[in-house]
């Protein structure tokens, strides 16, 4: 078999000591050796051309791509090239046909065996070099999560953010300097973990549920009464009933990592349940009304939801600056729906969905307006709820305002939308 010029050997902080003889034998038989700094200094006596992996790999993947043209290469990666490293961009840019790796146990594998519990039921998270928004939301479905950290999204900042949403219910494990001299493997409570000062940055955190054998994850779609969100008393009722927002999230196609903007997000309501629907996305809750802003954060705290960033402000002015929407709700307008419109269309992805809730005819015919005049034939759901409400020994049906739910896709290009 024709050897590939490209070797990926992963590595730990046990350096050459870890290595198989396999793994040894690929760095000896290197002309060039990249990896980080951390990683090339196992090899002192290394005499070929050393390439640096650090502030972005696209330079040095062009060099590598042009050094293996002659020569063997192996790149040192941490851990399980393939679990959260850089192999997958290595293969990606060079071909998977060029590429040999050869894992170690990562970071993940030896925490979990250091505390003594198995990981196949982990849900695993990597925040290296990424955002910590959406961690705590995450968590909602978890019992068991092992974390990836870095020197932004510390085992103490995370830890800090499941205080400010209730989370504590938790036992952490930080595991610090892995396979290293140094190692060092600590349990905290989530209090004591926020207040911890002395990890090193070299770290994988482990969370556990305290009640992890008998805790269930909540419902797969979220069905929340409305009077289980804080929410302006004297307006009690303009917050969003759940079985209106049942048919409006459905109506949105909400995925796991959705882009959704709820335009008068009021209390709050909308957006929890979308961030709740999509725990890899975003959710923009915009909201003029200084009032429900604070509201909807409260809400999100009471919820444990961290993937909905709120914007104050009036739309459509309010959305110019966020990213590109996948859904797009709109509850309350100001009077401006048909720029509200305008607007969503223009930014929505194609094939992105536009749902619009009318309480009032000439609410009604605001959206049905803005909708037909750029040539776009809503999907119409006239929803009418009664609920069974007590009476003596009775009970009888109370109905709920009618609501009027208004769907459109935006088309792709050359298509049409209904």
């Amino acid at each position: 078999m024709k050897l590939r010029p490209i070797t990926i050997v992963g590595i730990g902080d046990d350096g050459c000591a870890g290595l198989s003889s396999r793994a040894m034998g690929a760095v000896s038989a290197a002309h060039v050796l990249a990896g980080g700094e951390r990683h090339l200094a196992f090899f002192p006596q290394f005499e070929g051309e050393r390439i640096v992996l650090k502030n972005g790999l696209a330079h040095a993947l062009d060099r590598i791509a042009e050094a293996a043209n002659e020569n063997n290469v192996c790149i040192l990666a941490s851990g399980d090239p393939m679990f959260f490293g850089i192999g997958a961009t290595v293969i990606r840019r060079l071909g998977a046909e060029h590429v040999e790796v050869l894992p170690h146990p990562s970071s993940m594998q030896l925490a979990f065996a250091r505390i003594g519990m198995k990981w196949d039921d982990a849900v695993f998270i990597s925040l290296h070099g990424r955002s910590s928004q959406g961690f705590v939301t995450r968590l909602r479905s978890c019992a068991k999560v092992g974390v990836f950290t870095d020197p932004d999204n510390t085992p103490q900042r995370l830890a800090g953010a499941m205080l400010e949403h209730g989370q504590v219910g938790w036992r952490a494990w930080v595991c610090e300097n892995l396979a290293g001299p140094d190692e060092r493997i600590r349990a905290f409570s989530v209090v004591e973990l926020a207040n911890c000062a002395d990890i090193g940055p070299l770290n994988f955190l482990v969370l556990v549920r305290n009640e992890e054998q008998s805790w269930r994850p909540p419902p797969a779609i979220p069905f929340i009464h409305e009077d289980d969100f804080a929410k302006r008393v004297p307006k009690k009722g303009l917050i969003t009933k759940r079985e209106v927002r049942l048919l409006s999230l459905a109506a949105m196609r909400i995925r796991c990592d959705s882009v959704v903007w709820d335009i008068g997000a009021g209390s709050g309501s909308v957006s929890i349940e979308a961030a709740m629907l999509a725990p890899q996305g975003r959710v923009y809750a915009i909201e003029l009304d200084p009032e429900g802003i604070e509201l909807c954060r409260e809400n999100l705290r009471a919820h444990a939801i961290d993937n909905v960033q709120l914007v104050a402000g009036r739309a459509p002015e309010a959305l110019a600056d966020l990213e590109a929407p996948d859904a797009v709700f709109v509850g309350g307008s100001k009077g401006s729906m048909d720029e509200i419109v305008e607007a969503a269309l223009e930014r929505l992805r194609p094939g992105g969905r536009l749902v619009a809730n009318a309480i009032t005819l000439e609410n009604s015919a605001e959206i049905h307006t803005a909708l037909r005049k750029r040539g776009i034939v809503p999907e119409v759901t006239l929803l009418q709820v009664a609920r069974a409400q007590p009476l003596a020994r009775y009970l009888r049906f109370e109905a709920l305002n009618p609501i009027q739910i208004f769907a459109a896709e935006k088309p792709s290009a050359g298509g049409s939308s209904v």
